[in-house]
């Protein structure tokens, strides 16, 4: 089974925004052809993202809940360890627990952020793929 990274802003394209670049993401997943990897960190963020006002109208006009979101990620995230620092550095703080999670399994991490975008070669040279769009394919096995 591949197992995948995928930054907050492409869960909430997946499970609030229903972002068509999502959708093959989407179909592995309701395949259980894909599982995403998560830490508490990471899950923590998600639940903090969720219950900022500025997405409640978000919440609201979709039809779900910040619970029924979270729902979602807990039923496809297999929670890891929080893992070791990665040698990369993000300049977002923010974004280095994503990177420490795939860097660490070298599993593929999916993120439309700058900042990690930017990191893509040197991620590359540590076994990571990274891109903005989960393309589908087998990147990485565990």
């Amino acid at each position: 089974m591949t197992r995948l990274v995928i930054d907050t802003n492409v869960v909430l394209d997946l499970w609030l925004f229903q972002d068509s670049r999502c959708q093959v993401l989407r179909q592995a997943l309701q395949a259980g052809a894909v599982q995403l990897a998560g830490t508490p960190a990471l899950r923590e963020e998600l639940r903090q993202v969720l219950n900022r006002p500025t997405l409640q109208p978000w919440l609201l006009r979709a039809g779900r809940t910040a619970a029924e979101v979270l729902t979602d990620w807990d039923a496809t995230a297999g929670l890891c360890l929080p893992p070791p620092a990665a040698p990369v550095r993000c300049r977002d703080p923010d974004d280095q627990k994503f990177i420490d999670l795939a860097v660490a399994h070298r599993w593929a991490l999916v993120s439309r952020d700058r900042a990690v975008l930017a990191l893509r070669r040197r991620l590359l040279g540590l076994g990571v793929w990274v891109g903005p769009v989960w393309p589908g394919v087998s990147l990485a096995a565990d």
